[in-house]
């Protein structure tokens, strides 16, 4: 079947997902836990080691793409914890990780905002790809200390142009600290990509409507199925791409418009596809005057149930943010009686 942004590879079929998930449908020893975080940490280390690192991605030319589900979460991620875990591999442990490892190099540095860094990675390996709303293990030279980055860019423009973006906030994490202090044009890190938060409809599916609920830097995962679906949409009667996308409401909270990062962006999407995707900013601490480009747009005050009144049970819904917002949001939605089974959630705190 013909693929949506005519990627050429091939995705494993369920059964060899499966094996490459073999914690999942029970629990994880402590054990095998700390040798999955070992493993982890390590592999970059390794993998000239070996006869190379093997790919989730077939190398095959064809044009057709094998879809799999069009959401996925682990099952750990319906379970609220109140341990606050710090590690990025910690956090994951339980998550899908391709075993392909790629090298990148820093092609561009923007400034989203006073705190957050967007860096632009040229991807050197051509089979290199993933889902919207993943994340990547990021490897920067000099440390043993993983990030964890969720991606903010479209699989679009991977394919287009061999680029990912990711959005970073400064935190004296050292993967974090390395990209607002010494990153530079030409910097080389390395990349691995995991989660099972995506958004990767099949070509036969019918179409979903999208909730996506973000709060703070949790923006970027969703602006990554957010630009996914404007490819879609984009690509519509093209030979590339048979599933018609449904509609969009995307509501994003931030403490003032300054760190609602990517908002004019999001904004245009939402003109280009006005009445297929809408946009709401919420902000809780505005205390400057809103520009007048951007006010029609923004509402003071948290997301609140009365704001989601509109959601259909029908609905797939996508949430990330603090954990403390993805409870209150999950909840509301529960009350206007969306199954848990389509309300979606990642948490990076």
């Amino acid at each position: 079947r013909p693929a949506c942004l005519g990627i050429l590879c091939h995705f494993k079929r369920p059964r060899e997902l499966q094996r490459e998930r073999p914690w999942e449908g029970r629990s994880v020893t402590r054990r095998s836990a700390a040798m999955t975080l070992a493993g982890a940490a390590l592999w970059p280390m390794f993998r000239g080691a070996v006869m190379g690192p093997v790919a989730c991605f077939s190398t095959s030319p064809s044009p057709l793409l094998l879809w799999p589900r069009i959401y996925s979460h682990s099952r750990s991620t319906r379970v609220m914890s109140s341990r606050r875990k710090t590690n990025h591999l910690e956090r994951t442990v339980n998550n899908f990780r391709q075993e392909m490892v790629a090298q990148a190099k820093v092609c561009g540095i923007l400034h989203e905002s006073e705190t957050v860094k967007r860096l632009r990675l040229v991807v050197m390996d051509k089979d290199f790809a993933f889902k919207a709303g993943q994340w990547v293990d990021f490897f920067i030279p000099g440390t043993s200390q993983v990030g964890g980055f969720s991606i903010c860019s479209s699989p679009g423009l991977l394919e287009r142009e061999s680029v990912l973006e990711l959005a970073v906030k400064y935190s004296k994490h050292p993967p974090a600290e390395w990209i607002h202090n010494q990153c530079d044009i030409g910097s080389e890190v390395t990349l691995r990509v995991g989660g099972d938060f995506f958004f990767d409809p099949q070509p036969s599916d019918s179409p979903v409507n999208l909730l996506l609920v973000a709060g703070g830097v949790g923006i970027n995962p969703l602006y990554s199925i957010l630009l996914h679906v404007a490819d879609l949409n984009r690509l519509q009667g093209s030979k590339y791409c048979k599933y018609k996308p449904g509609s969009v409401h995307l509501y994003y909270s931030a403490r003032n418009t300054d760190e609602l990062i990517f908002k004019r962006n999001i904004i245009n999407i939402a003109k280009e596809f006005s009445g297929n995707i809408n946009c709401r900013f919420h902000v809780t601490q505005q205390n400057l005057e809103i520009s007048a480009d951007i006010h029609p747009y923004v509402t003071a005050g948290r997301i609140s149930e009365k704001t989601l009144a509109h959601v259909s049970k029908e609905s797939l819904c996508y949430i990330c943010g603090p954990p403390p917002m993805i409870e209150a949001i999950s909840q509301q939605l529960e009350k206007l009686g969306v199954p848990k089974e389509r309300i979606i959630f990642e948490k990076w705190w």
